[in-house]
């Protein structure tokens, strides 16, 4: 891939500020204080909420401290294993001019843990989710031969950049995974298509057609969808709203997240 550190730095670097407050039905006499933070789009909620459960520990009953903590946005009832920039995009963001939805304001559970939702006792949860996804975006690009070479320590490293929010230690190792033959790029994008209340959408498809010419994310949408994507529709890759004639093999290499998904949103 193209040695463009500073696009990736940039998207490496999104951050979302988040209002955590605890769901009114659970504190026990007087109402905590909210707490705020600065989360990172390519993180993952299990790994930043030991703060916020320490913060509201205290207000809810002593049998249910320990508990597995849950979120809600507006009722909706988030999944850990989705990246936290494309939760904020599914559900919150109106597109780049609407800060609407900033902070973005998430209800704190301790109890009734809903049956929709995936169950998360530990980080190793998370770590062996990111690899095992990790593993088919590299079955999609290159067949799993990269990340069949790599040792455990090399898996490791990409899991630690993440959890530690380290861009060099991440990308060092990732910027194998991106490797693609010029005017071939990878067999098939990674991607998933995610619309409210609908299953997302992933499909087979190849950044370049037949006769070579570069494919497109609005060759890739009207490929998902079976027709021309309307105007009026915001589409949102990393809380960006990228050119529909940008070149998905360009967007794969550059705007996918550390699982090295493709995570687009269509509102």
């Amino acid at each position: 891939m193209a040695d463009d550190k500073e696009i990736l730095k940039e998207i490496w670097d999104g951050k979302i500020p988040i209002c955590f407050k605890l769901a009114e039905n659970e504190w026990r006499s007087s109402e905590p204080e909210e707490i705020y933070l600065m989360v990172s789009r390519q993180s993952y909620f299990p790994l930043v909420l030991e703060k916020v459960q320490r913060h509201f520990a205290e207000y809810v009953s002593q049998t249910k401290r320990h508990n597995e903590v849950w979120l809600d946005y507006n009722g909706t009832n988030l999944k850990w294993h989705y990246p936290i920039g494309l939760l904020y995009d599914l559900y919150a963001n109106q597109g780049p001019e609407n800060q609407s939805n900033i902070p973005w304001a998430l209800s704190v559970h301790f109890d009734e843990f809903p049956g929709d939702l995936l169950h998360c006792e530990s980080k190793e949860v998370v770590e062996s989710f990111f690899l095992s996804t990790i593993k088919e975006a590299d079955a999609l690009k290159h067949k799993g031969k990269i990340i069949n070479e790599m040792q455990r320590k090399d898996h490791l490293q990409l899991w630690n950049g993440v959890k530690s929010d380290k861009f060099e230690q991440f990308w060092s190792m990732n910027k194998k995974l991106m490797e693609a033959s010029e005017g071939e790029g990878f067999m098939s994008i990674p991607f998933r298509v995610y619309q409210l209340d609908k299953p997302f959408i992933q499909k087979l498809f190849q950044p370049f057609s037949e006769s070579g010419k570069k494919r497109t994310l609005k060759d890739l949408l009207e490929f998902t969808f079976g027709e021309t994507i309307s105007s009026s529709k915001l589409i949102l890759i990393q809380g960006i709203q990228p050119s529909m004639d940008t070149p998905i093999q360009w967007l794969s290499e550059h705007l996918s997240y550390p699982d090295n998904f493709l995570h687009i949103c269509v509102k």
